[in-house]
């Protein structure tokens, strides 16, 4: 090997160990290694007192108990995980109690299904409650009797044991989540930062060499996973928040909500940093100064997966440098490439391609400044503004209290939830029929256990956990084989499934191929100390054979009453449409340069929550159609235009807003305000649909000279080429602004057939 080849090996070698060192040290992670801790501690302490089977029974209590156990806020953890063991216990011990009358049993366990199922209408509060109570039933056919006891007193006995094991583990998980609330925070923020910096990388693309096939990609495929990208994020930042803002009553607590506010403005900058590409790239002579500006992006990546790694490993990060030197002598550099072409855009009254660079690169500078200031809060170098994270404290975390309006919603044939739960009812019914008819019958709870985790609310997530929970079924038993043919003791396998339960639960939502292995391990194993004459070949054999046999029904039946996305799609555009609207008449509200307070920011920062939140369900419903058969997918090219204009009229609004925000107090806003209300007033009406003649204002076109002169001068720094006014900036952004929002309103009518 070369040497050059040998340092690109012990290059990749190092991103792939820091890859996989990111994971094992991840919140998710960290949660599952406190999973897995409570697993061991209780089943151990059961069966070293009572005996292997009273353990193995608290194991599965233990198991049950645990899926509603994630990182999260401190308060309402208690009554989060009390459901699970509560409802869990009547439904083990009716399984019992019926152990030996078939038809019984499986009415009680077809009916169960369907009400169970029924709590995935409270989303991600009340499924991981209904997959625990599932699981409560599918292990108690797991669990026998024991054979010398009544039938009353062994399921009495049997259920003492799961509840004894549940219940503890209640208390467990309450008492070391407060224990780690310190650590989630920390780590939830580092995965947030990391997303961010992966999120960089791929609008870095954007800045590439601007070729036919990099325009194709552009205007496809990469502008798909950047809305992609953007729901994950959207997804990590409220799951983030809900901790990171939980009362931040010290100075370390209120340091890393500062920091992840910045975080949120930096996705901001982010999200409007390709705002003029497309009308620099009409300029001959772009391509040396995007390629810089592609580069400029990948360091800010990379400075930003630092700070990340620094938060992972408990380390002071290191000064953040100043961009902006760099950023300034690109202008520099880009000034004689353009000089001609830019005095032809004055002549006419367009931005000069200088211009366009000096704002471009403005907003990449506002990315490192945020970054900047992370990186002082990290190290402790300044003060976190105490009035924006009590005021965030109090708005932007999740509701914890269960409510019942959810329960009012699934009483209509059209509710996703009912039709889930039917469908997985008579899914469930189908498999019990086939096991009765299976010579190893004793064993079916494998094959409900498959369609319960792979049958979920729509094809495209039902088809990827069927094939993962295939290929990791056939990698588990083959992994399980190996560790029971040594013929372990009781010992070794607590601690066989310590481990697997630590990857079982830690891995399900990032990477539920280990999860599907881990998993399969876990109920081997378990299902041995249980049924400790088993033969461990022919437990290979059947577990194969079940899966395949979970995994196809549950395929088959996710096209039994489907609720197509396509059905979805229309509330929510509306919903798209709504957040549009409203985060238009807060951005664009002039109140908050004269304001005392925070109030109307605060506002925006709700709306443009909302329009995310919004957007990213949307762009989540679309990209699972694409799965869905062409004759129920909905209309796609609108379905993807839509989407597009909606992230480019959140970028518009949002380069709006930060300056007026940056530059508060510098404005004449009694000048400004006709303008952006008259703005305002057009958007609300073309995407209310009240203005049905779509803009088509040339955002280029020259502004009128009584314009000139609106904008005070002011200490920060403004877009270069507009003859030392804000005010043709301002007119052009909201120019584009009301041409997207009238593309929005005709994607929507056709979307909702209008």
């Amino acid at each position: 090997m070369t040497p050059l080849a040998a340092r690109f090996t012990r290059v990749a070698m190092h991103q792939h160990a820091l890859a996989a060192l990111r994971v094992l040290l991840s919140y998710y992670m960290t949660n599952g290694y406190a999973v897995a801790a409570g697993y061991l501690l209780i089943s151990a302490s059961v069966g070293l007192m009572l005996g292997a089977f009273a353990g193995a029974a608290a194991a599965v209590g233990t198991v049950v108990a645990i899926p509603p156990d994630v990182a999260g806020p401190r308060k309402g953890k208690f009554r989060q995980m009390l459901p699970a063991p509560l409802l869990g216990v009547p439904l083990f011990f009716g399984v019992q109690m019926l152990h030996t009358s078939p038809p019984l049993l499986g009415v009680l366990i077809v009916a169960a299904t369907f009400v169970v199922f029924l709590g995935m209408a409270w989303g991600k509060k009340g499924a991981p409650v209904a997959i625990a109570l599932m699981f409560a039933i599918i292990f108690s056919l797991a669990v026998p009797p024991p054979p010398e006891l009544k039938r009353l007193d062994a399921a009495l006995q049997v259920t003492g044991y799961f509840a004894l094991g549940a219940f503890l583990y209640v208390l467990y998980s309450c008492t070391v989540h407060r224990l780690l609330n310190a650590r989630y925070r920390v780590l939830l923020l580092a995965d947030t930062l990391l997303m961010l910096a992966d999120l960089l990388r791929l609008q870095a693309q954007q800045f590439g060499e601007d070729t036919p096939e990099r325009r194709s990609e552009a205007s496809g495929g990469l502008i798909s996973r950047l809305l992609l990208r953007q729901a994950a994020l959207a997804d990590q930042i409220q799951s983030t928040r809900d901790v990171v803002f939980e009362t931040p009553d010290s100075i370390e607590r209120q340091r890393l909500a500062a920091m992840f506010l910045h975080v949120l403005d930096m996705r901001d900058h982010l999200i409007a940093s390709a705002l003029d590409l497309d009308a620099l790239k009409q300029h001959a002579g772009h391509g040396a100064v995007l390629a810089q500006m592609h580069d400029m992006l990948l360091v800010l990546a990379r400075d930003t997966d630092d700070l990340a790694d620094a938060l992972l490993f408990g380390r002071t990060p290191a000064h953040a440098q100043d961009r902006r030197a760099a950023l300034a002598s690109l202008r520099f550099a880009a000034a004689d490439d353009v000089q001609s072409q830019g005095n032809k855009a004055l002549a006419q009254g367009s931005p000069t391609p200088d211009a366009l660079v000096n704002s471009l690169t403005d907003r990449m500078a506002n990315l490192g400044d945020e970054l900047q200031r992370m990186t002082a809060l990290a190290r402790g170098e300044a003060q976190p503004d105490l009035a924006a994270v009590r005021t965030s404290w109090h708005l932007f975390v999740s509701p914890v209290a269960w409510s019942i309006k959810p329960f009012y919603t699934l009483w209509n044939w059209r509710a996703p939830a009912l039709r889930h739960a039917v469908r997985a009812a008579l899914a469930i019914a189908t498999a019990y029929v086939i096991s009765l008819f299976l010579p190893w019958g004793t064993h079916e709870y494998w094959i409900f256990l498959t369609i319960v985790v792979v049958l979920r609310g729509s094809l495209a997530q039902t088809l990827e956990r069927r094939n993962l929970r295939v290929g990791g079924t056939l990698l588990g038993c083959v992994l399980a084989l190996s560790i029971l043919s040594a013929h372990p003791s009781f010992i070794v396998m607590v601690l066989c499934l310590t481990v697997a339960q630590a990857f079982a639960h830690g891995l399900a939502l990032r990477m539920y191929l280990y999860t599907a292995v881990a998993a399969t391990v876990l109920g081997l194993i378990q299902s041995h100390m249980l049924h400790a004459s088993t033969s461990t070949v022919f437990a290979l054999f059947e577990r194969t054979v079940d899966t395949l046999l979970g995994a196809g029904i549950a395929w088959v039946f996710s096209y039994v009453l489907p609720a197509w996305e396509r059905s979805q799609i229309p509330n929510l555009v509306r919903r798209v449409i709504k957040s549009q609207i409203d985060h238009a008449r807060t951005a664009l509200d002039l109140a908050q340069l004269n304001a005392v307070d925070n109030a109307p920011e605060l506002n925006w920062r709700l709306a443009r929550k909302e329009a995310y939140d919004s957007l990213s369900a949307l762009v989540l419903a679309a990209e699972r159609s694409l799965k869905e058969p062409r004759a129920v997918q909905p209309p796609l090219l609108p379905l993807e235009r839509l989407q597009a204009h909606s992230y480019q009229l959140l970028a518009q609004l949002t380069a709006v807003k930060t300056l007026l925000l940056m530059r508060r107090g510098n404005l004449h806003s009694e000048l400004l305000e006709e303008p952006l209300i008259r703005a305002s007033d057009r958007i609300t009406h073309l995407l209310s649909g009240k203005e049905r003649r779509v803009p088509t204002i040339d955002a280029d076109a020259p502004v009128e000279p009584a314009l000139d002169h609106l904008v005070a001068a002011g200490p920060e720094h403004v877009p270069k080429g507009w003859e030392g006014s804000l005010m043709p900036w301002f007119v052009r952004r909201l120019g584009q602004a009301e041409v997207l929002a009238g593309q929005m309103r005709k994607d929507a009518d056709r979307l909702l057939k209008r």
